[in-house]
């Protein structure tokens, strides 16, 4: 992606969103667009993943407050009117009661493919803005969702379309763990963020970001873009039956680089602070995490490696 961007002229920092300075304030716009293809049948849900999956780039710049977010719907000229509300209803119900912000418009298009997604801005004080590329060595790093989603995903759609598929696996099993995969993708990142403002001083946070499309290992590079560091994953929390899925339907499993929809926060945190904000993450702020590895300088530059004993932890419940 760097090397398309620096291709076409667009150099610059990897960044979730886009960081806006507000003339004659301390104030920065943070500003995101995401558009992708429904994962699951269900459109309210999907709208819940949708505005979930707009929303978790402005989260990771330390964004409080989402200001509004911009709807954008392709839909075919024959998609049923109950589908198109549905996604709407979604997107509504995650915007105002999961995050207390509004729908303020948006496009929608004909197109032969669905597509969902939107923008979605917010302000904040610009000395208060975490970068995703600022690790120091010794950095604990710490993950606010279990990985493997979209191997999970991958089994809803084959139970549809291609039961025989799964004819190894516990039909129980597999809904049991949908259905968690649906409930953390449709959870809001913005109670990492109130965990950080409730401190007077977040310097002890030294970098940020989401966890999708490129995998927890691929994001983690992306941390590293700039530093002279590398890091280590020891532990991973995945979804029940992650593992086995992504063997069987060709997901990077054991390399940590398997996509993600709406995933967690990924922070590199001081060491000495980290385990007691991973409690006030989990005690005070109901945000599951887990301490996940360390960026050190073991490695060449900008180098990512699952350790050999790495711990896979088996979320079953949110």
């Amino acid at each position: 992606m760097k090397e398309l961007l620096n291709n076409a002229g667009l150099v610059g920092d990897i960044e979730d969103s886009a960081i806006i300075p507000v003339p004659n304030t301390d104030l920065v716009m943070v500003k995101n667009l995401d558009i992708f293809t429904p994962i699951i049948d269900e459109p309210d849900i999907m709208g819940e993943i949708a505005a979930a999956n707009v929303t978790n780039d402005v989260f990771a710049l330390n964004v409080l407050d989402v200001s509004g977010m911009l709807v954008f719907l392709g839909m075919k000229k024959n998609m049923p009117m109950r589908i198109a509300e549905g996604i709407l209803k979604g997107i509504r119900n995650f915007i105002e009661n999961k995050i207390d912000s509004k729908v303020l418009g948006g496009h929608t298009i004909y197109s032969e493919w669905p597509l969902i997604g939107g923008e979605a801005s917010g302000f904040v004080d610009k000395n208060k803005v975490i970068k995703k590329n600022h690790v120091k060595s010794g950095d604990t790093l710490i993950v606010t969702k279990p990985v493997g989603n979209q191997a999970i995903m991958a089994a809803y759609r084959l139970q549809k379309n291609n039961p025989d598929l799964l004819k190894d696996f516990s039909k129980a099993e597999i809904d049991k763990s949908i259905d968690l995969a649906v409930e953390y993708m449709t959870l809001p990142l913005r109670d990492v963020v109130k965990t950080i403002h409730s401190y007077d001083d977040v310097s002890f946070i030294h970098s940020m970001t989401d966890v999708s499309g490129f995998g927890l290992a691929g994001h983690l590079k992306e941390m590293l873009q700039k530093s002279k560091f590398s890091a280590e994953i020891t532990k991973v929390p995945i979804f029940k039956l992650a593992r086995e899925l992504s063997y069987d339907f060709g997901y990077k499993f054991d390399e940590c680089e398997m996509p993600e929809t709406a995933g967690g926060m990924l922070l590199a945190v001081d060491k000495k602070y980290a385990q007691e904000f991973s409690e006030r993450l989990e005690e005070e702020f109901h945000v599951a995490n887990w301490i996940i590895g360390s960026i050190d300088n073991k490695d060449k530059p900008r180098h990512v490696r699952v350790s050999k004993s790495v711990e896979h932890v088996e979320i079953t419940s949110i």
